[in-house]
């Protein structure tokens, strides 16, 4: 057992190094505290202690810093080297997800009154409508503030003071409160076919009517989950535009009509006002649902396993993009989908290029992102998936967890909850460029999948244990696999579509 004057002797850069270590995972020193306390609850220390030793004003105890070492994946011996870190590590608050951005050059080009004659022009050459461009405008905004809108989560948090769960009996109390009126409507799913004469079906699940009538589908008796946040939806509609008399339909399934293309050289500044204060409304329903603090406890305390949603009795839905806003991970990504290929949402914070596009079908999607796969396989057992893809030139891990759900009008779909590990991987002091480069020559060499390398399995093992996300831990187990986001960029040998699109469409 190392003594206790060893340890103060060495003190001097100890608090340094676990302070960024834990910046550089974005930790609170909360959160930090938490992770310990699972770990070994006896010899964890409390938040103020924490700060103390972060600051050169207390040595941990042997047991203490064991506990440290052990939730960073660290020996003992690394804190107390007496060799400082080449640099404070500090988040990187350059980042932001979503894609790269470009210069506007020249500038003249990108006025106002030039942009208002070419977006309409650019919408109807590329067969894309108002509401369309719009989500594409909001979705932008998300991933620039990585999902961060305080403002948005504070205003549910008045309402729902932070408590989870919140029943379906606690959401019609808070709307009577409000002065709401709930009312019920029969309403049955009907067949609909999109502009690619797919079928689907497609239910209104509720409606608001100014000035306080929320009328709610009888369906939803039996689907409580989807009846708590049609209520939080339309309560958030209330607080945050006040009644205005916009008419907020809610719909399960597909929102597409055959007669969609038919609007699409019209862009209205009331399809982007509408667009987002749906937005807003949803942003705030998750809010109101997964309080930020007590849902990340939630989620840490369960290693981010998707079926927490069921404790709290919200869909899957509402927990995985609630996931992506309260993680300490800024680097997650989220796709909602629809057989054959059809992006319903999308959230990118950290960039990931997608698999197909979400205004349309794309000839060529990759069978091989995990959300594909599990569309079109039975799902057996964890889908968690480690992914390769090429960003520009340089490969990058991913990881994600997909399950495959019902809507409220009967319709499955998939939902895909995801991060990228690069920045993980970095945080750990490792090269994950050459990791990521040495684990796709091994999938290319193997045909596209591979288990993964003991030594590469390591690092991974070590950041997820780190990130405390248990699917990550079990996608390592499973093989490794190249993905691309078009087929034109397989990076396969042979390619997947060297003999027709029929050849990425099978199992690995």
């Amino acid at each position: 057992m190392r003594s206790e004057k060893s340890l103060m002797r060495k003190t001097h850069f100890l608090g340094t190094k676990i302070r960024n270590l834990r910046k550089r995972n974005n930790l609170t020193m909360e959160d930090l505290s938490a992770r310990c306390i699972r770990v070994d609850s006896s010899n964890a220390p409390s938040v103020s202690y924490l700060s103390m030793i972060e600051r050169g004003k207390r040595v941990p105890s042997a047991d203490m810093l064991a506990v440290v070492a052990a939730v960073f994946q660290k020996d003992v011996d690394w804190f107390l080297d007496d060799v400082p870190e080449e640099q404070a590590i500090t988040p990187d608050k350059g980042s932001r997800g979503g894609v790269s951005g470009m210069p506007l050059e020249p500038s003249f080009l990108f006025s106002n009154d030039i942009l208002q004659i070419a977006i309409p022009e650019m919408l109807s050459q590329t067969g894309t409508s108002g509401r369309q461009f719009a989500h594409l405008l909001i979705r932008a905004h998300q991933e620039h503030h990585q999902n961060h809108f305080p403002d948005l989560e504070r205003a549910a948090e008045e309402v729902g003071q932070k408590r989870m769960p919140l029943s379906a009996d606690d959401m019609l109390d808070i709307a009577k409160g409000m002065g709401l009126k709930v009312k019920w409507i029969d309403k049955t799913p009907q067949v609909i076919k999109d502009s690619s004469g797919q079928a689907s079906n497609q239910v209104t699940t509720s409606f608001f009517e100014p000035p306080n009538s929320i009328y709610i589908n009888k369906l939803l008796k039996k689907r409580p989950h989807r009846l708590k946040y049609d209520l939080a939806v339309h309560i958030g509609h209330c607080v945050l535009h006040n009644k205005d008399g916009l008419k907020s339909v809610m719909m399960s399934g597909s929102r597409e009509s055959t007669d969609d293309t038919m609007q699409s050289n019209t862009l209205n500044a009331q399809d982007i006002l509408h667009a987002w204060r749906d937005f807003e409304s949803s942003f705030f329903a998750g809010a109101l649902l997964c309080p930020k603090v007590p849902f990340r406890q939630l989620l840490d305390r369960h290693g981010y396993e998707i079926n927490v949603h069921q404790q709290l009795q919200v869909s899957a839905s509402v927990a995985m993009r609630r996931m992506t806003v309260v993680s300490p991970y800024p680097h997650w990504h989220y796709f909602d989908a629809y057989a054959p290929g059809k992006l319903k949402a999308v959230y990118r914070g950290n960039g990931i290029p997608l698999p197909w596009g979400n205004m349309r079908l794309v000839e060529d999607p990759c069978q091989h992102w995990a959300v594909f796969r599990v569309i079109n396989e039975p799902l057996e057992g964890t889908s968690a998936q480690i992914s390769i893809l090429n960003v520009g030139d340089e490969p990058r891990i991913y990881c994600c967890e997909s399950i495959k759900v019902d809507d409220s009008a009967g319709n499955p779909h998939v939902l895909c909850a995801g991060i990228d590990l690069n920045p993980a991987i970095e945080a750990q002091g490792k090269d994950a460029r050459s990791i990521a480069h040495d684990l796709k020559q091994a999938c290319v060499s193997a045909g596209g999948s591979v288990i993964i390398p003991r030594s590469i399995k390591q690092d991974l093992t070590s950041v997820a244990k780190i990130l405390n996300i248990n699917w990550v831990e079990r996608g390592i187990e499973n093989d490794a696999r190249l993905i691309c986001s078009r087929g034109a960029v397989c990076p396969r040998q042979p390619s997947c579509y060297s003999q027709g699109k029929s050849q990425c469409s099978g199992s690995d």
